[in-house]
């Protein structure tokens, strides 16, 4: 296997590869950013979190013990700074109380992640449930100068900030441009410049999520929340914070100056970034009439593709880029990635009746190099899926007689085929039926069938080999 330290990981702070060395030797922290629980989740969101699962996986493959922390924010999701949160804005529209739609769009979220077949955070935790965290966090930051309170909420000074750090380090913007550029807001007049962001808002009378706080009845900002929930989980600075590449600004740049505000320091090594999803060449959106939601994709009700599509696909389509490039979802995309995945799919039934030679004509570790490669390649599932389109041919090839292979190498192909296909991609799609479930009833229905042959029962014999055949499993009977 590859050494750990090969492994590089583009650096979004950096714009550079740099080579992964975790803070704990064989323990990496994570946190990323999750949802916002007031909407079905899109595909956007859902790249975001099959991304991560990938290197959450890798991580633990390279025998990391990895803390996965993903946050869902219930709670402080302001629009346009205004006073109303995104969740008390869709519990209005639903005439639902605010928990009913965090728990309606959080086990929305759950769910469709499932399909995908996404292993669970370790930790994942609520804003609402860590308004303590927030509120102390706050309390050191004016404390330590860098916040002033404004007839009952809290604001963070940018300019102040920006005397001793640098905001906008990690979007690359700088603080004059920004006031510069800016228009007016809500809540403006409370504020020394517009550009100070809200770190706790005061809330109406008739505002329902609201905690009591040294400066009032109110709720946290969106920024502070990660922040508070970050350190709490994973300590004062941690390996890896990624998102999508809309929270580089403002989301991530705030969180890392309430971090340097409290504790003198960036919160992670590496930030992490996926880039956009769009559909048909132009990015997602309700109001245009240019978005479709992933249960409409695996059901088929949508107006954007043919047919329906599985969530394998839709994942394994995702998998053909690279998580930093942009991609376009489309019809003829969808189909195109059908046919690719069922091409290697198949793999998992067919190298189970290849047949070991006295020759050899496939180089195993080679190929499991090259697979290593692509992985420690900043995540590269672009090249490692083009090494299985690589492994199928050869298998062909070795099914046709076109090639040979000897024990050794059938092993090391068996083997690493099932690593980079179930357990790194993740792309078994078994509802909990395990490969090694399937093998053993394979196992079991070969047995009886030639049980039956040998006792000359040749119709029920060719009738499980036929339906075997249907099924895309080629049974070869034994001389």
């Amino acid at each position: 296997m590859f050494s750990n330290k090969n492994l590089k990981i583009y650096n979004s702070l950096t714009s550079k590869k740099e080579v992964f060395k975790s803070i704990k030797s064989k323990s990496v922290g994570m946190y990323v950013c999750g949802p916002t629980v007031y909407n079905t989740v899109h595909l956007g969101n859902c790249r975001t979190f099959i991304s991560f699962d990938l290197i959450f996986r890798y991580l633990k493959h390279l025998g990391y013990k990895v803390r996965y922390v993903r946050n869902i924010t219930d709670v402080g999701h302001l629009e346009d700074d205004s006073e109303e949160d995104k969740i008390s804005k869709r519990a209005a529209f639903e005439k639902l109380e605010p928990m009913e739609i965090v728990q309606k769009y959080t086990n929305d979220f759950k769910n469709t992640l499932k399909k995908f077949n996404l292993l669970s955070p370790n930790i994942e935790p609520t804003a609402s449930g860590h308004i303590i965290e927030q509120i102390e966090m706050i309390e050191k930051i004016i404390n330590n100068g860098f916040a002033y309170e404004k007839n009952g909420s809290v604001y963070f000074d940018l300019k102040k900030f920006n005397k001793k750090y640098n905001y906008g380090r990690l979007s690359n913007r700088n603080l004059d441009d920004l006031i510069n550029q800016s228009r007016q807001l809500t809540g403006f007049d409370e504020k020394k410049n517009p550009q100070d962001f809200a770190l706790w808002k005061k809330a109406g009378k008739n505002h329902i999520m609201k905690w009591h706080s040294p400066w009032g009845f109110g709720f946290p900002g969106w920024h502070i929340e990660c922040s508070a929930m970050g350190h709490k989980y994973l300590g004062q600075k941690f390996d890896i914070h990624g998102g999508g590449i809309d929270l580089k600004f403002p989301h991530h740049d705030c969180e890392i100056a309430q971090s340097e505000s409290v504790f003198g320091n960036n919160p992670a090594n590496y930030w992490i970034h996926t880039n956009m999803l769009t559909l048909n060449g132009k990015k997602m959106s309700k109001s245009i009439g240019n978005s479709v939601y992933p249960n409409e994709i695996f059901e088929g009700n949508n107006k954007t593709f043919s047919k329906s599509f599985t969530p394998m696909t839709l994942k394994f389509f995702m998998y053909q880029a690279h998580y930093r490039n942009s991609l376009d979802i489309s019809n003829d995309a969808l189909i195109g990635a059908e046919k690719g995945f069922q091409k290697i799919n198949s793999l998992k039934n067919e190298i189970n009746f290849i047949e070991a030679s006295k020759k050899n004509g496939f180089d195993g570790k080679k190929w499991v190099d090259e697979c290593y490669s692509a992985l420690n390649d900043d995540f590269n599932t672009p090249k490692l899926i083009a090494k299985l389109f690589d492994l199928y041919n050869i298998v062909l090839e070795i099914k046709n007689g076109k090639k040979c292979i000897d024990k050794q190498n059938l092993k090391t192909l068996k083997n690493y085929f099932q690593i980079f296909y179930s357990e790194i991609l993740g792309l078994d799609d078994n509802n909990g039926f395990n490969n090694q479930k399937f093998n053993e009833i394979l196992d079991l229905i070969l047995e009886l069938r030639e049980k039956e042959r040998l006792n000359k029962n040749y119709e029920n014999s060719d009738y499980i080999r036929n339906r075997l055949n249907e099924i895309g499993i080629n049974v070869k009977d034994k001389k």
